[in-house]
């Protein structure tokens, strides 16, 4: 396991430099996409040398990629995302957010859902409808991984980048219990929508309430010392330590981790700066945010060798591409008309936010994680297809997208559109 963690952190390191030296790219997508050639130059070799294929193949089979991202990297990868949010704008948004991250998600979950019942049918595919709701459950969610690293390095206006960022960090708590109870119903129960809708409550709402209860007493430790190291071994703590208990517990352990982050930094953000290394513990979350996500994005690109890519499973996953941001584009759009009868001189953007809403390894990671015997290997490959899209054209082309819309001014508020 340390020759394979050593080659992954190596690789990382290695095509980081060449995306930012060579190629010019944002590292996490010239990672990602130097990664994902590597790969498939070694599928393509395979056949006149496969032993480098079978020693690569053999490596990244030790990890499990869906124990390794929701029961592993998520709690630090989330908790480093809030805690670095701007809590100031996340608040003047925060009716757009939640709008967002429960009513535009359910949404695109049943449409998703719907369409994807009938043309999945058209490669051969004969999936139930509740098999191709739990593909929209696992689908639907922005990324908060991808979208968080989006917004590191694109020059967002200030209410975007809340709305955007607000909504990734709490929509993936919306989606994973409707995934969950969609997996139970394949199993044989038959949960209600009203079970779910309460499921969403007593999930979101616990993860919430204990993430915030066990913020305040490390605030309470942190304000007993002025030691950087202290600090962020009790915020790792908090991190990893309340994600297993939420877990444990059966509520939803990413809502714990971005409420525990949020009220965390709310505490310590009002104490004397003297008193909490706050600089320190920022620029801490920050080098463990580039890291991993540069170690998650190697990891994207290596599982390209380990999906089978059947012919017809990825020309669904192509129309997937077009039904995902299809129904992104819609469900923002309705959230969008309620918020401007609820706020009328709120202001928002439905290009943005529908280009800007990516999907990553969460997604990949739910699907993989769906038991083989329940037949859907098209999901793992329509959604590492999706994926692939969203991080490396929607995710690759913001930039130049957010700078020819400043180019033609700035979005108007919802009361002008």
């Amino acid at each position: 396991m340390l020759v394979l963690i050593s080659i992954l952190v190596a690789t990382a390191a290695l095509f980081g430099w060449v995306s930012a030296r060579v190629l010019k790219l944002p590292n996490t997508i010239g990672t990602m996409l130097l990664t994902a050639i590597g790969s498939l130059s070694l599928v393509l070799l395979s056949g006149i040398w496969p032993e480098p294929h079978e020693w690569a193949v053999a490596q990244i089979q030790q990890i499990s990629f869906d124990r390794l991202i929701l029961h592993g990297m998520l709690s630090v990868l989330l908790f480093a995302g809030a805690f670095l949010l701007d809590l100031r704008g996340l608040k003047q948004q925060q009716v757009p957010v939640g709008l967002l991250a429960v009513f535009s998600t359910l949404i695109s979950i049943v449409g998703v859902g719907a369409i994807t019942f009938y043309t999945a049918r058209f490669f051969g595919y004969s999936p139930s409808p509740i098999a191709s709701l739990l593909f929209g459950a696992l689908i639907s969610p922005t990324d908060p991984i991808a979208v968080l690293e989006m917004l590191h390095r694109v020059q967002t206006p200030k209410y975007i980048e809340s709305q955007l960022a607000g909504e990734s960090l709490f929509n993936d708590g919306v989606g994973a219990v409707v995934f969950l109870a969609l997996l139970e119903a394949m199993r044989g129960s038959a949960p209600t929508f009203p079970h779910i809708g309460l499921e969403i409550l007593l999930a979101g709402g616990g993860g919430i309430l204990l993430g915030a209860v066990l913020a305040v007493p490390i605030a309470m430790l942190m304000r007993t010392v002025k030691s950087a190291p202290i600090d962020i071994l009790l915020s790792l703590a908090l991190a990893l330590g309340g994600y297993a208990i939420a877990d444990h517990m059966g509520i939803s352990a990413p809502l714990e981790t971005v409420a525990a982050a949020l009220v965390l930094r709310l505490l310590i953000d009002n104490q004397p700066e003297e008193r909490v290394a706050n600089r320190d513990l920022n620029h801490f979350w920050k080098v463990v945010d580039e890291i991993q996500n540069a170690i998650l994005f190697v990891l994207l690109g290596c599982e390209f060798l380990l999906i089978a890519f059947e012919r017809n499973a990825v020309f669904l996953g192509f129309s997937e591409i077009v039904i995902v941001n299809l129904l992104r584009v819609t469900s923002v759009g309705i959230v969008l008309l309620l918020l401007k009868m609820i706020q009328p001189k709120q202001k928002s953007s439905l290009a943005v936010l529908s280009w800007g809403g990516l999907r990553g390894g969460l997604s990949i990671a739910l699907a993989i994680s769906i038991p083989r015997e329940f037949g859907l290997s098209w999901v793992v490959t329509s959604t590492y297809v999706v994926v692939a899209f969203s991080i490396l054209v929607q995710g690759g082309t913001m930039g130049a997208f957010l700078k020819r819309r400043r180019s033609s001014g700035e979005p108007k508020p919802l009361s002008d559109l």
